[in-house]
């Protein structure tokens, strides 16, 4: 790689985001430590969710709109039996149902139903914005808007373990999918509550987290050339 100042690198970073960070807060302490002067990713990662990101550095942000587009791979874990305000365990718990009657033939039953192009409604709890303003924004303050469904696809959803209520599963999909709300659905029709649990996000496209490097990890040399 050429010398030349940090602030004028451009490309790509395979980043591995780990639990209890934002997707900024993240971008932030990369931006210090490699003292790039614009930073941008690819798809936000709630808090507790951890795994592959994808980073623009410099001119490459301009791209971002196409590296979003990209099918993404998740292992999520999910628990039955509970329901909060925000569709995973950093919520409030706002409902409890019995789960004891269902079965793994049973979870494998309603995974088919939905693997295909099917509809989700966002959740609150979420990045999308409306009339200007982010949708978690206006959940923390107790207001709820009415969203519309958004199509999306599920090539694949297979079941690694099912014990003492919760399902670990690994999940292929199309760019703009929730897997908070897949959970909360998959609960549904398996007539219980569900929640997410635990998110690691595998793959992106053909990158994957066994490439990614931690923010400690992290150098310009590890800057990928983008066209």
């Amino acid at each position: 790689m050429q010398n030349k100042p940090y602030n004028e690198y451009n490309g790509l970073l395979l980043v591995n985001k780990p639990s209890g960070i934002t997707s900024f807060g993240l971008l932030k302490q990369i931006k210090k430590k490699l003292s790039v002067n614009k930073i941008g990713h690819c798809g936000t990662l709630d808090p507790l969710a951890k795994g592959l990101m994808l980073v623009l550095v410099g001119s490459a942000t301009k791209k971002q709109d196409f590296f979003m587009k990209k099918d993404k791979v998740y292992k999520a874990k999910i628990k039955l039996g509970i329901k909060t305000d925000t569709g995973d365990m950093a919520g409030n718990i706002v409902a409890t149902a019995g789960y004891e009657h269902i079965t793994f033939d049973d979870i494998k039953k309603v995974c088919e139903n939905f693997t295909g192009k099917i509809e989700q409604v966002p959740p609150m709890y979420s990045a999308l914005k409306v009339n200007g303003k982010k949708l978690c924004d206006l959940a923390r303050q107790g207001i709820t808007v009415e969203r519309k469904k958004r199509q999306i696809t599920i090539y694949s959803i297979d079941i690694l373990n099912f014990k003492d209520g919760f399902i670990e599963a690994r999940i292929k999909c199309s760019s703009g999918t929730y897997i908070r709300t897949l959970a909360e659905d998959m609960g549904k029709a398996l007539k219980t509550e569900a929640v997410l649990s635990g998110l690691v996000r595998e793959q992106i496209d053909n990158w994957k987290l066994s490439n990614a490097l931690t923010v400690d990890e992290l150098t310009v040399d590890d800057i990928i050339h983008v066209v």
